[in-house]
């Protein structure tokens, strides 16, 4: 077998051999772009061919930039397009093109590497951990109705009661500059957004509200005028569903919502992608009304430089752990001594007894903030050497606030 990078004229190979891994049909082109894999990049994708040159296999990845806790932006490579023929499924195949991925992305000098995982069995053996989680908040419109708030903001926690801003309904087609730049101010100061470059705006590459499907936004304006945040919603049978709510702070957030569930001749109002922890549930005056389903894994990050790693993001409590690190599929092992001080970190190697023992895809799960390591310690995942060890880790891992990304490739 071998693997190789595609080429421009490869694309058409590619395509159709990862929609066959899936058991589907490549979409009609339509104008206006929309097309998923138009945003792939060639010389990030790899084939995988038999020895007689048939292709069975396919792998890629996206040039991102990942908001880390502290607000540091790093690059991530984003894993897509990953698929194995039928044919040829537990061959070897899939774990053939992972290897040479994360080998040709360290040689690239990138240390982090991230992706959507269609099935959860598969890649945590490739040591990706889920990072990140969402689910979709479900309210009938009767019972929808937001309470105002019973306390004043603070500069931490401003009032999200009716403020001095204005919505305005657009078409989609109106308003590719705004959702762009909105989207990118949002995505810089939330820990585990993605970035979206430029080029899947342009090319309209993806799922709402990139993707040219048809769509209203609420557009929401500050009292000077300038965007800062959306809504891209539908509405069909009654239901209003919300694929993206981008907002700059929580009032503004509160106010997308107020607008979408007092839209007429809807049944319910349905919010795709609500990150954990959300006080739009709190706001209802009835707390009940809002049914949550659909909580899942999104994100799932793999380092692949412990050091690197750690020393790029925020921290927020100072401390040092001694970390045991196994990383079976590269066949590597890592102990270090994490220091954290004045929110900064150092990585070095250290032959101390271990705090905590843990596998490359637990340091994944908990890298964001998003999965407590103590939680993992409960789940046997990681191992615990001292009293103490976890409470620690889990002061030293917490975010600023819970990741979150909203961006599909």
């Amino acid at each position: 077998m071998e693997i190789r990078p595609t080429t421009d004229k490869d694309l058409d190979v590619f395509v159709d051999t990862v929609h066959a891994a899936f058991g589907r049909f490549p979409e009609t082109p339509v104008e206006g772009g929309g097309l998923w894999w138009s945003a792939l990049e060639t010389d990030r994708c790899v084939l995988a061919l038999t020895a007689d040159g048939r292709p069975v296999g396919t792998a890629a990845t996206h040039s991102f930039e990942l908001t880390l806790p502290g607000g540091t932006l790093v690059p991530a490579a984003g894993v897509t397009a990953v698929g194995v023929l039928p044919s040829h499924r537990r061959q070897g195949v899939l774990s053939a093109m992972m290897r040479h991925q994360l080998t040709e992305l360290r040689a690239r000098g990138e240390f982090l590497s991230v992706l959507l995982a269609s099935e959860a069995p598969i890649y945590g053996r490739f040591g990706y951990g889920p990072a990140t989680y969402t689910a979709r908040l479900t309210v009938p419109r009767h019972r929808a109705a937001l309470a105002l708030p019973r306390a004043r903001g603070t500069a931490d926690a401003p009032a999200t009661g009716p403020g001095t801003g204005s919505v305005e309904v657009l078409r989609r087609a109106e308003c590719g500059e705004i959702l762009e730049e909105v989207y990118d101010r949002y995505r810089r100061a939330q820990p585990g957004a993605l970035s979206r470059p430029h080029r899947w705006w342009a090319l309209r590459a993806g799922q709402p509200p990139i993707s040219p499907a048809p769509r209203y936004i609420a557009v929401h304006r500050g009292a000077d005028g300038v965007p800062d945040g959306y809504a891209s919603y539908s509405i069909e049978s009654g239901t209003l569903t919300v694929d993206e709510t981008i907002a700059g702070d929580d009032a503004v957030f509160t106010a997308l919502a107020r607008f979408v569930i007092g839209h007429d001749l809807v049944s319910q109002v349905v919010f795709q992608h609500v990150p954990p922890g959300h006080p739009l549930r709190w706001q209802f005056a009835d707390f009940r009304a809002g049914e949550v389903s659909g909580d899942m894994d999104w994100l799932w990050v793999r380092p692949l430089d412990v050091p690197r790693a750690l020393t790029a993001r925020g921290w927020f409590t100072d401390g040092e752990l001694v970390l045991d690190i196994d990383d079976p599929f590269l066949g590597e092992h890592h102990r270090c001594l994490l220091t954290v001080r004045n929110g900064k970190a150092d990585c070095v190697p250290t032959d101390r007894e271990p705090d905590l023992s843990l596998d490359i895809s637990d340091l994944g799960s908990v890298y964001l903030g998003g999965t407590a390591p103590s939680t993992l310690v409960r789940a046997g995942h990681i191992r615990s050497h001292r009293p103490g060890a976890a409470t620690l880790a889990d002061a030293l891992f917490r975010a600023e606030r819970s990741p979150h990304c909203l961006h599909w490739f």
